[in-house]
């Protein structure tokens, strides 16, 4: 049986409070359940019993140097229903300082940012297979600067995204 889809991911950080704090502020995960060193955070959108786990290695921890110096992962991506939640999320990730980009690959509408470790992570919204037209597949091929209030326009705010791409329906 094929691999279905992502159920969690862990990551090292330096400070486990300081982490679980910016991720529930800037993406609204609850901590499902926590010990000395470790916690245990559920998205409020998810069934799994925990979408993300952090532990912590101390203050003198060094930076990760994936990408740069040392393979590793680039990051994770967190999918959103709605451009309008896309929007939010952005203006939050804004106000925290830990945007550090926007995307448009066409058929994927993308935030990144990075946590208080330096970790990268994608927030998407992914375009529904009922509207997916030559042109947005063929747009693949380039990134573009994101244009939010343009794909508010063009898809609608409240548009459900990933309808049989990620989400079967």
């Amino acid at each position: 049986m094929p691999v279905q889809r992502l159920n969690h991911a862990v990551l090292y950080v330096r400070d486990v409070e300081r982490s679980v704090a910016f991720y529930e502020e800037a993406l609204g995960f609850r901590v499902v359940m926590g010990m000395r060193g470790a916690a245990f955070l559920q998205a409020s959108g998810s069934s799994n019993d925990h979408d993300l786990g952090l532990f912590e290695l101390g203050p003198h921890a060094g930076a990760s140097g994936a990408g740069r110096s040392t393979v590793g992962l680039y990051h994770l991506a967190w999918e959103v229903d709605t451009l309008a939640e896309l929007e939010r999320i952005a203006l939050k990730l804004g106000e925290m300082n830990a945007l550090v980009g926007a995307s448009d690959h066409s058929t994927t509408k993308a935030l990144y940012a990075k946590d208080p470790d330096g970790l990268e992570f994608e927030v998407s919204w992914l375009v529904p297979a009922d509207l997916l037209t030559e042109e947005v597949l063929d747009g693949r091929s380039g990134i573009k600067p994101l244009d939010l209030a343009r794909e508010k326009e063009r898809y609608g705010a409240q548009t459900r995204g990933g309808l049989g791409v990620s989400i079967p329906v």
